[in-house]
């Protein structure tokens, strides 16, 4: 049965945040299905979900973002979902938008970023500062000019959802993005707005974002150069 959009949830040690994320899904976006991806968390996040009936993946080790991304994929791909979307486990992702984001899926788009800065400016922050060099990079090199380039709310299409489900080495960042760009897939981007964590830590510290931004430039710039494009396949009935 083909099912319209899954929101994936990767969560690793959300237990403040995981219950107000998923209950608001449930309680006012209940046109959406979901599915929380416990990675592996040393906290509660999976007893919560378990004590609440949630939709769960439950791995029992921590794989990071992109294998939890993946697993995500895999459910989506195997349901028969036409769109699935990663939606952080930390509250920062609004639903409201969701809605707007199929939209342009169904008009053709393959991947539709949900962007802090279509229309809205950005400010003159360090990280800010290296999501202006990555999107200069993209544009350098795919010609595609993405405003927000580090943003975590993306949805996919189905060929894409197959991509991303079967093959290694496409974590859910700015470089699978760009080489998917550069293998055909049309993207876009609308304005959201996004809130701020309101329990945990963020991954992201400074010394992190510095070897996030330098990843992604090394991974860009050169690796992507020479990697082989990868064939985004309609599929047919």
């Amino acid at each position: 049965m083909e099912r319209n959009v899954l929101i994936i949830i990767p969560a690793y040690n959300e237990e403040g945040n995981i219950e107000r994320v998923v209950s608001n899904l449930v309680q006012n976006y209940p046109q959406f299905d979901y599915v929380v991806v416990n990675d592996g968390s040393k906290d509660t996040t999976a007893d919560i979900c378990k004590r609440n009936g949630y939709n769960l993946l439950d791995q029992p080790i921590n794989l990071g973002l992109a294998g939890a991304v993946q697993t995500g994929m895999k459910y989506a791909y195997e349901n028969g979902y036409k769109a699935a979307i990663q939606f952080d486990g930390d509250g920062q992702h609004r639903p409201e938008f969701i809605s707007t984001m199929y939209e342009k899926i169904q008009e053709g788009y393959d991947i539709v970023i949900g962007s802090r800065f279509v229309t809205e400016k950005k400010p003159n922050t360090l990280r800010m500062f290296g999501s202006n060099l990555i999107q200069g990079i993209i544009r350098l090199t795919a010609h595609v000019n993405i405003q927000d380039p580090t943003s975590g709310m993306r949805m996919y299409n189905r060929k894409v959802i197959k991509v991303l489900a079967e093959q290694i080495n496409m974590g859910p960042e700015p470089d699978t993005v760009t080489h998917l760009i550069r293998s055909g897939a049309k993207v876009t981007e609308i304005q959201v707005k996004m809130d701020e964590r309101i329990a945990g830590e963020s991954y992201l510290n400074l010394s992190r974002s510095a070897k996030y931004m330098t990843t992604m430039f090394t991974s860009i710039l050169l690796i992507g150069f020479f990697r082989k494009k990868t064939i985004l396949q309609e599929e047919t009935a």
